[in-house]
């Protein structure tokens, strides 16, 4: 699996891009796409909301499971992506694309991972 080398990653299975004038839009890997199955409901934090790395910020929910969604850094919620709320499919069918979850005004980082750490994390066979 190749996730894309532009972005950074946690262990939580969540990808942050690079802060342009200080905002990163935040989603779930495809790893963790493919590891909940089909996506039927999806709970982000509101525009406004002040999020914590390393602390849950939403939930999604599958046909097999609930997740909680875990903010890879610390700030506020300036744009949640509405297009994943009223189709929930998107985060499965492009979880680094148009299924992105929200954008964050990014106060401080967590420890966060390069592609080729996570890769290794989500693959430790290589």
């Amino acid at each position: 699996m190749s996730n894309p080398q532009h972005l950074q990653y946690t262990k939580e299975h969540e990808w942050l891009t690079a802060a342009e004038d200080g905002v990163s839009t935040v989603g779930i890997t495809k790893h963790a796409a493919d590891a909940l199955g089909d996506i039927v409901y999806v709970q982000l934090p509101e525009v406004g909301d002040d999020v914590t790395a390393g602390e849950t910020c939403g939930e999604l929910e599958s046909t097999k499971s609930v997740s909680d969604l875990y903010s890879p850094v610390t700030g506020k919620v300036v744009e949640v992506n509405q297009d994943v709320l009223d189709d929930n499919s998107l985060v499965n069918s492009a979880p680094f694309e148009a299924g992105w979850l929200f954008k964050v005004q990014v106060e401080s980082t967590d420890e966060l991972l390069s592609a080729d750490e996570y890769d290794a994390l989500t693959n430790p066979q290589g």
